[in-house]
């Protein structure tokens, strides 16, 4: 199936559900195996930091919400890491809000310990000086993960008012100049988006030549301004997007942790990751976060990530077999 304009992408997000599942899906969930055969690949997640200094209006984590706040030093994580990389697992996200106090040199010695342990890494942690990034993937980071949102400058400028879409862009631009691969993508039908803003999404992805593309359905947090105006985003256009971008980037990553019905099961609900991958998605997530600090990172609401078992299951019953890294 080839699809490459703007009118095939807006075709295909206005498509009734059975011609979807019917002709697209399959097309991009062969596209997904000819690329990596019948893998599913999975990454360990630790999320080291849940204080952000940001307002975006969507984030369960925008500064001033009243959650629990915590934030791991390098000694706290590189045992739990080691232990990881013990069992196989060989590519590591580490990931934070925009903490920046933090302490740079910090996260540097949490990239070093990590790349010494034998992982290679893909790190998010906000918006950086460029000096930064080079340092970064001198440290041993692969690749940088930085989510646009939204592709619409007035959209983005609205709802992540602590930065600017002008600024994004130029970080994702000074993230493929020092090196690093960019991982970056959008957050599918939140209140307010257009399917021609949703389109455009798709394309930006496209433009960017991102790695990696990290995007999930719109999902309500509480004590945020946009839960009042409603949600959550609709699955299946999630589920168009995951196929449209595999069609038009065949070779990158795609996040399969996505939500199902049930979203009190969050991102482990093992249906909505088996039509993530059948859509074409292909990447699962093994949570390294202790359980006490697991609830406090929440950009969403239960975000429900699981652990290796849970990844086990899923390529079960996909048929697939699991790719650690290692």
């Amino acid at each position: 199936m080839h699809i490459q304009t703007k009118q095939e992408i807006l075709e295909v997000l206005s498509m009734p559900a059975p011609a979807f599942w019917a002709a697209v899906a399959p097309a991009a969930q062969k596209v997904c195996r000819d690329q990596f055969g019948d893998t599913l690949l999975v990454t360990a997640m630790l999320a080291y930091s849940n204080i952000c200094k940001n307002q975006c209006l969507y984030c369960g984590m925008r500064a001033g919400s009243p959650i629990p706040r915590y934030r791991m030093s390098p000694a706290e994580i590189l045992p739990l890491t080691q232990r990881a990389r013990e069992a196989g697992l060989g590519r590591m996200f580490p990931l934070s809000g925009d903490d920046g106090n933090y302490g740079f040199d910090n996260l540097l010695t949490l990239v070093e310990g990590l790349r010494t342990q034998g992982f290679s890494i893909a790190l998010g942690a906000g918006e950086l000086e460029p000096d930064q990034y080079r340092a970064l993937h001198s440290a041993g980071v692969e690749e940088y993960v930085l989510k646009f949102e939204m592709s619409h400058p007035d959209s983005f400028n609205q709802l992540n008012p602590s930065t600017t879409f002008q600024k994004r862009m130029e970080a994702a631009q000074l993230i493929k100049e020092a090196g690093m691969k960019l991982a970056s993508g959008n957050i599918v039908d939140w209140p307010g988006q257009t399917l021609d803003e949703l389109a455009d999404d798709i394309l930006l992805m496209k433009e960017l030549d991102i790695s990696w593309a990290p995007n999930i359905p719109y999902l309500p947090a509480l004590h945020t301004p946009l839960a009042s105006r409603g949600g959550p985003g609709s699955r299946l256009l999630n589920n168009k997007e995951i196929a449209l971008v595999r069609l038009l980037l065949p070779g990158i990553k795609i996040t399969a942790q996505q939500p199902g019905e049930d979203l009190t099961k969050g991102l482990a609900d093992e249906q909505g990751n088996l039509d993530a991958i059948a859509c074409g998605a292909n990447l699962l997530f093994c949570d390294l976060l202790p359980d006490a600090k697991a609830d406090a990172f929440r950009p969403i609401d239960r975000r429900n990530v699981s652990g290796l078992a849970h990844c086990q299951e899923v390529a079960r019953r996909s048929g697939l077999t699991l790719d650690l890294g290692g």
